[in-house]
């Protein structure tokens, strides 16, 4: 039986969302699958926590400080001095790891880990093939290693800006993002609706920002949902932030636009959706891909959600809105025109792939496979 590490982090719920469908993924395909989290248990998990808690800080209180992290790193290599270390924290307690249980390939779903295995391999330590999977939509410095051996990337758009940034051409495939296995099934809409117990007549608006929520500007959507001049049907999804969901209750009182706390049953709502409007994170991107469903970003964070939400518009899949005035009018004009959203679903369906999970995993245990 074929042995898979797979290396995550617990910044943000994307990486750990990835790592979970891959994990199912590898173990359909009858490889032993072990999902270890590089900060928390190949750093030290006081660092972990701390440093994750900093981030979250950030985010929410000086998040154009990250945005100008963010472009800075993207100027600098992983294994550059000027990262002083960070790219290969963990690495002696990695090579220990990879000793010990002798893994016949590794994946990485982090650009940390990524730069940590190609920091081993650089300095003479004997490691698998390591394939890193990048999900966000936008290529990065950080994810860029010398010593990884394949990249898996969201898009073929993706792929042409690790090429340009001088990745063979051979080393990038095209999978798509990894997302639960509900999203390699179709759903009905209307029998999603049936379940939630919302009308077939009447447009339906989701609107979510994320495990955390309190990263988005939801009380910006719902007063927009909730003064929206024509006949809607909306659902926000408040995650596990209990502030958050208690300005969202207030502001729906009495009105049309119902309030949910976390739910892991974000396939069934986006069936039943017309519309997301989110902010732009790459796996919220993935899933409303694989389920077809329109975008409306708004109060995507400077960094990587910013230039998904590029990608989103230069695709044709998302319309962008900046201010609490484009986020009304573009709300109206998404639910007065059908056609408009047919059309970005048209888009959507060039570049969904929701059986991602699958192509990666073939592609690291069938390394000679043609992906079609």
């Amino acid at each position: 039986m074929r042995r898979v590490l797979i290396l995550t982090a617990s910044y943000g719920s994307g990486h750990n969302s990835a790592a979970r469908s891959l994990a199912l993924a590898f173990a359909r395909d009858g490889a032993a699958v072990d999902v270890v989290d590089h900060f928390r248990e190949l750093v030290h998990p006081t660092f972990a926590s701390a440093t994750r808690a900093l981030y979250y800080r950030v985010l929410r209180h000086a998040p154009a400080l990250w945005g100008m992290a963010y472009g800075v790193g993207d100027w600098i290599a992983s294994d550059s001095p000027a990262t002083f270390g960070a790219t290969h924290l963990g690495a002696r307690r990695l090579a220990a790891l990879l000793r010990r249980t002798s893994p016949d390939a590794v994946v990485t779903v982090h650009a940390t880990p990524a730069a940590a295995m190609s920091f081993l391999a650089e300095h003479g330590e004997l490691v698998p093939p390591h394939t890193t999977v990048v999900t966000d939509f936008v290529a990065h410095a950080q994810w860029i290693a010398r010593h990884v051996d394949r990249y898996c990337v969201a898009a073929e758009e993706v792929r042409h800006e690790f090429i340009a940034r001088g990745i063979p051409s051979e080393r990038v495939i095209v999978t798509g993002v990894p997302v639960p296995p509900a999203f390699e099934t179709w759903i009905d809409p209307g029998s999603a609706r049936a379940a939630l117990g919302l009308s077939a007549h009447v447009p339906v608006v989701l609107a979510m920002a994320g495990t955390q929520g309190s990263f988005g500007r939801l009380p910006d959507v719902t007063r927009a949902l909730v003064d929206a001049p024509r006949p809607l049907q909306a659902i926000v999804v408040t995650g596990t932030d209990a502030r958050l969901a208690r300005t969202v209750e207030r502001l729906t009182a009495a009105t049309r636009v119902r309030n949910l706390g976390y739910t892991q049953d974000v396939r069934t709502l986006m069936a039943a959706a017309d519309l997301l409007v989110t902010k732009a994170g790459g796996m919220t991107l993935a899933e409303a891909l694989a389920a077809e469903l329109p975008l409306l970003t708004y109060g995507s964070l400077p960094g990587q959600e910013r230039q998904n939400e590029r990608f989103a518009s230069r695709t044709g899949i998302a319309l962008v809105a900046r201010t609490r005035g484009d986020l009304g009018r573009l709300l109206d004009r998404a639910l007065a025109e059908p056609r408009l959203l047919d059309d970005l679903r048209e888009s959507m369906r060039r570049l969904r792939r929701p059986d991602a999970s699958r192509r990666i995993a073939r592609a690291v245990l069938e390394p000679d496979a043609v992906l079609e």
